[in-house]
């Protein structure tokens, strides 16, 4: 029978090895998280840097389940150190991959070695842990509760990453928190086990480093990331927040107001009226009426700004996504300078939803519906350029309404372009049997962008040169107009599939058409 001291001895190993199994199951899980996140910011496509990620780290791990087989007597030792090796890795990981990308331009030899590094680390913690059960003679915390704890703190982890760390904390202290986790692990060990451990010096030396490196870093991670975004954008950043979709940094050149989400230009003050005019006022005047108008996407407000210098206008209806980009164009002084403060107009009304669960859950039919979307480079995005979803819009419009979407780069990339076009083309009209949707595409020359292009669509079109452009404009005009429908040779149309929700065909040719000019 066992004494006394020795029982809660165990119950205390058990209780320290329990919840260290769930902690070190969520930690691991979130430097996957966030490796994917991070290249997913910096390099774009989501699907591809994501699946890379989970590949490889999930090969390290396995890697690292296999080395535990040579770890000799030590157990204790070595699972201390792997905490430690892991807090100061894992925790550090985000500050190094900007680092790499923005100063060293050597992202991927950096990605390579934090998830082979954390990934095989990761892999060696659960045999370690098992070992020690089995060496402290507690054993009956058996190898199911074990895994089932891990499985559960990686449940933990993948809903509070996306809903707290990102939007609360941002990527580099998320890392720094969870480093510190770990080094917290280390830690309660140490102490559980401090009789049977060897060199408990030389382990708080090296707990105290990893401390205070960590905390430092926590305590200025505003700073570093300020200084690497510096380097990645050029002036100075004025705004620079997370939400749970995105990462919205706002910089100012002089009198350039610029706005970049997940690193990514979405305009430039100095001439995005190029983009916005030529975005809305052509299918504006081709409008029979242009009463009711629905808007997807333009979250900063450029192209309601546009939309409202029409008089015949009674209602715009804004669908985005992102509450936080609304409320920043919607309360910031500067930016209400550039969208004329087009959300204080009465006839303004704002949903923050997904465009398609927006058009499902509503029997509204608009005259106008302008799409003001993100380029679709990834499956996400792709979907909102689909088949599908084009047929779910078109029974929103009225029997004689119109809609426009921006489609990308027809230079840059022709494919994915004239994809778009031949899609909206396939789109069965809501209004006459056995005809699809007819289509005007067009482009203009915006410098931020180079040629950018666009497609009218509707079940019944008129002429390009019908378009009478009767509000102020800076860039629109009779001459500017007239040629936006003509195709150069190595612009014009070329074959491209019908993007649909079950091929994604979009996605692949946009990424290939990009990587001609900037790989």
């Amino acid at each position: 029978m066992l004494e006394g001291g020795e029982q809660n001895t165990r119950r205390a190993a058990q209780s320290l090895l329990l919840a260290s199994t769930f902690v070190i199951a969520v930690c691991g899980l979130v430097y996957e998280l966030l490796a994917g996140t991070i290249s997913s910011y910096l390099l774009g496509d989501s699907v591809l840097q994501f699946s890379l990620v989970i590949g490889l780290f999930m090969a390290a791990m396995g890697i690292g389940s296999f080395a535990s087989r040579y770890v000799g007597q030590r157990v204790l030792d070595v699972f201390i150190a792997v905490q430690l090796f892991i807090g100061i890795v894992g925790g550090t990981s985000a500050l190094v991959l900007f680092y790499a990308f923005s100063v060293l331009d050597n992202y991927s030899a950096f990605l390579l070695f934090e998830l082979v590094a954390v990934g095989a680390a990761v892999g060696l913690e659960i045999p370690l842990v098992m070992r020690i059960l089995k060496d402290y003679r507690v054993f009956e915390v058996n190898i199911s509760n074990v895994l089932t704890v891990d499985y559960l703190g990686a449940l933990f982890a993948s809903l509070l990453f996306p809903l707290v760390l990102v939007p609360q904390l941002g990527l580099i202290r998320t890392s720094v928190l969870f480093g510190l986790l770990n080094v917290v692990v280390a830690s309660l060990a140490m102490w559980t086990f401090r009789l049977e451990l060897r060199g408990r010096w030389k382990f708080s030396v090296a707990l105290t480093l990893c401390f205070t490196l960590l905390v430092a870093c926590f305590v200025r991670a505003d700073n570093i990331l300020g200084y690497f975004e510096s380097r990645l954008f050029a002036g100075d950043v004025i705004h620079a927040s997370n939400s749970p979709y995105q990462r919205i940094v706002v910089t100012r050149n002089g009198p350039v107001i610029n706005l970049f989400i997940n690193g990514a230009l979405q305009f430039s003050s100095i001439d995005e009226y190029r983009y916005h005019e030529s975005l809305v006022h052509p299918v504006m005047s081709l409008a029979p009426r242009t009463k009711n108008i629905l808007v997807l996407g333009g979250g900063d407000g450029l192209a309601l700004r546009e939309v409202l210098k029409h008089g015949t206008v009674e209602q715009v209806t804004l669908v985005d996504l992102d509450p936080a980009i609304t409320n920043l164009f919607r309360s910031n002084a500067l930016l209400n300078d550039i969208n004329h403060r087009a959300y204080d107009d009465p006839r303004v009304r704002v949903i923050n939803d997904d465009a398609w669960k927006f058009l499902e859950s509503t029997e509204v039919r608009f005259d106008v519906v302008i799409l003001d979307l993100p380029d679709p480079h990834n499956l996400a995005l792709s979907k909102l350029y689909s088949k599908s979803f084009y047929t779910l819009l078109a029974q929103h419009l009225s029997a004689d309404g119109l809609l426009v979407t921006q489609a990308t780069s027809p230079v840059f990339a022709t494919q994915a372009f004239w994809s778009i076009v031949n899609t909206l083309s396939d789109v069965p009209s809501p209004y006459h049997l056995e005809e699809t949707l007819q289509t005007l595409p067009y482009h203009a020359y915006v410098p931020s962008f180079g040629e950018w292009g666009f497609v009218i669509a509707a079940p019944r079109l008129r002429a390009w040169g019908d378009i009478r452009i009767s509000v102020k404009t800076r860039f629109l005009d009779a001459e500017a107009l007239a040629g936006m429908p003509s195709f150069a040779r190595d612009i014009a149309a070329i074959p491209a599939e019908v993007n649909t929700i079950h091929t994604h065909h979009l996605p692949k040719y946009y990424e290939q058409g990009w990587a001609q000019w900037y790989e």
